[in-house]
C-alpha cells in the first residue's frame, strides 16, 4: 500500500518465484518447460480461490471504467496494452496523462494489472476484470496533502465507475478528503481503499479507507483467514487476498516484468475488480446497490456480524454476480457508518449481513416521527374516551336526582317527590310541636296541634276552625266564622249559628 508517510510494501522480483528466461534481444518472457506452479498464472492462486474463471463466464467488466489513483500506469506492459485510457497527473513528478509509472516499485502498474490484466497465456497476468478500462490518475512517487481529494474529484468528473485507492495515510481523514468522497458518492461512484499494513507501521484503518461510504478492505492469507499482517478496525467492510500476490511491474523495476508482494493494496485492487464485474453485469444498478450486493453476498467469517477483522466477510465474486439481493435506496456504509454506532452494525442472515438496521438516517428519522405522531394520536383518543365516560357518569348522577324535592316542598308521603316507579317514599319525622307548616304543604294534611296558620292562609278543606281563631281575610263566602271571631263590619262575635 502506498503511504503518505513514505512506507512501502516488500517487493520480491518474480524471478525468485518463476523459472523464466529473457529471450535474446526481444526482452519477452518465455517459460522453460515450467510446471503450472512456475507460471504467472500458476502463481495467481487467488483466482481459483475466488472462482474467477467461473465468474468470467458471467462478466468480465466490459463497459466499466476503473480509476486507479496511484503512481501512474506503465502502458507499455504487455498485460496492459489497450487497457489504459489517457488519465491525469497531479503530483510534481507525475506524467500529465498518468500513463507512466513514477513509483520506485511500479505500484500503480501492479494495481492496474491486478484489476485489468489481459491474460492470454500461462505467463501473462489475468486480471479480476479484464474487460474494464483503467483510468490512471497519478499523484507521483509521493502524494501530498490535498492531492488525494483532487484526484478523487477528477476521477469522478472523468467518468469513473469505480475508484481504487491502494494507498493511505495514518490518522483521521481530512475534511477535504471527506468532502471529495461525499462528492463521489453523490455522483454514483464506488470507492474502494486499502485498510493498511502492520508491517508498514499502520495500527488502525488508514485514510481514506476510514471515511464512511468507502469500501475498506482488509487482507486474507492463502488459507482464507485474516492475515496477521493486515490492520483491523471497525471501519473494515470486506476482506480480500493479500499474501504473495503476483502482479505486472514496469521493466524498469523488474527485469522480467513481474513482482510478488503482500499487502492490503492487493486486497483493495481485487475488490475493485469484483465491483467492476458487478457493475458490468448489472449496468442499471446504482453504486449503493453494488456495494450492498458485495457486502450481502460476502462469506460469513469471524463473528455473526460485521467485525474488525473481515468486516462483513471475504468478498465472493460469484455470489455477488448471481445471488438475489434486496435493493436499497442509499449506500449502506453511510447508513451504518461505524462512527455513528457502537459495536456491530447488523445481524447476518442466510443471504448476508442485515443492513436494514440502518436503512438510512432519513428513514430512521421518518420512523421516529411517525411513532411520535402515533403516540400523540393515541393520547388524544384516550383523553376523548375518558372525557366521554366522565360526561356519562355526570349525566347518570343528574338523572338519578331528577324529581328530588327542593327543601320544604312536597315532603308528605305520596308527594310529587316520590313518583318514581317502584320507589318507596322515605319516612320523615313529624314537625316539632309549634313549628309552622312548610309553604306549599299538600292539601288535606292536618296541621300539628297548636300550630298557627300563616296569615292569609286558607284553611284546609274539611278542617274545623281553630278554637279562638279569627277568620282569615278573604275567607270563602258561606263559611261560618270561627267561634269568637268578630263579624265583618264590626258586629258582635258570631255564636256559631247560621241564620
Amino acid at each position: 500500500m502506498r503511504s503518505r508517510n513514505g512506507l512501502r510494501p516488500v517487493l520480491r522480483s518474480a524471478a525468485t518465484a518463476l523459472v523464466l528466461v529473457a529471450t535474446a534481444g526481444a526482452g519477452s518472457l518465455v517459460a522453460a518447460a515450467p510446471a503450472r506452479a512456475d507460471t504467472v498464472r500458476g502463481l495467481q492462486w487467488y483466482l481459483d480461490t475466488l472462482r474467477i474463471p467461473e465468474a468470467h463466464k458471467i462478466s468480465k467488466g466490459d463497459g466499466v471504467t476503473v480509476a486507479v489513483i496511484d503512481t501512474g500506469v506503465d502502458v507499455s506492459h504487455p498485460d496492459l496494452k489497450g487497457q489504459v485510457l489517457a488519465g491525469h497527473g497531479i503530483g510534481s513528478d507525475a506524467a500529465p496523462d498518468g500513463r507512466k509509472d513514477s513509483g520506485a516499485d511500479g505500484h500503480g502498474t501492479a494495481m492496474a494489472g491486478l484489476i485489468a490484466g489481459r491474460g492470454g497465456g500461462a505467463n501473462r497476468a489475468l486480471g479480476i476484470a479484464p474487460g474494464v478500462k483503467i483510468l490512471p490518475v497519478s499523484t507521483g512517487a509521493e502524494f501530498a496533502h490535498g492531492e488525494l481529494s483532487a484526484a478523487i474529484r477528477w476521477s469522478v468528473d472523468a467518468g469513473a465507475d469505480v475508484i481504487n485507492m491502494s494507498l493511505g495515510a495514518r490518522g483521521p481523514a481530512s475534511e477535504e478528503d471527506r468532502a471529495a468522497v461525499r462528492y463521489a458518492l453523490e455522483k454514483d461512484v464506488v470507492l474502494v481503499a486499502a485498510a493498511g499494513n502492520r508491517k508498514n507501521g499502520d495500527s488502525g484503518v488508514a485514510s481514506p479507507a476510514n471515511i464512511p461510504g468507502v469500501v475498506a478492505v482488509s487482507g486474507l492469507s492463502k488459507d482464507g483467514k485474516f492475515s496477521p499482517d493486515s490492520v483491523r478496525g471497525a471501519e473494515v467492510v470486506l476482506a480480500g487476498p493479500m499474501d504473495d500476490i503476483i502482479t505486472p511491474r514496469p521493466y524498469s523495476v523488474s527485469r522480467n516484468g513481474y513482482g510478488v508482494a503482500s499487502g492490503t493494496s492487493d486486497s483493495a485492487a481485487i475488490v475493485s475488480g469484483v465491483a467492476a464485474l458487478v457493475r458490468s453485469r448489472y449496468p442499471d444498478l446504482s453504486a449503493a446497490n453494488v456495494v450492498n450486493r458485495l457486502i450481502r453476498t460476502a462469506k460469513d467469517e469471524g463473528t455473526a456480524s460485521r467485525d474488525e477483522l473481515y468486516g462483513f466477510g471475504p468478498v465472493d465474486p460469484l455470489a455477488a454476480l448471481t445471488r438475489e439481493v434486496p435493493a436499497v435506496t442509499t449506500n449502506p456504509l453511510v447508513a451504518a457508518a461505524p462512527e455513528a454506532q457502537a459495536g456491530d452494525t447488523g445481524a447476518k442472515d442466510d443471504d448476508g449481513p442485515a443492513i436494514e438496521i440502518g436503512v438510512t438516517n432519513r428513514v430512521g428519522a421518518i420512523v421516529q416521527v411517525a411513532l411520535c405522531l402515533l403516540v400523540a394520536v393515541g393520547l388524544v383518543v384516550l383523553l376523548i374516551v375518558l372525557n366521554r365516560r366522565s360526561a356519562r357518569r355526570r349525566r347518570a348522577l343528574a338523572d338519578a336526582s331528577v324529581g328530588a324535592p327542593a327543601p320544604g316542598v312536597g315532603w308528605g308521603p305520596g308527594g310529587p317527590a316520590y313518583q318514581q316507579a317502584g320507589q318507596a317514599p322515605p319516612v320523615y319525622q313529624p314537625y316539632p310541636p309549634g313549628q309552622p307548616p312548610h309553604p306549599g304543604q299538600p292539601a288535606g294534611q292536618q296541621p300539628y296541634p297548636g300550630q298557627q296558620p300563616y296569615p292569609g292562609q286558607q284553611p284546609y278543606p274539611g278542617q274545623p276552625p281553630y278554637p279562638g281563631q279569627p277568620p282569615y281575610p278573604g275567607q270563602p263566602a258561606g263559611q261560618p266564622p270561627y267561634p269568637g271571631a268578630a263579624r265583618p263590619g264590626g258586629g258582635p262575635p258570631d255564636s256559631g249559628n247560621h241564620r
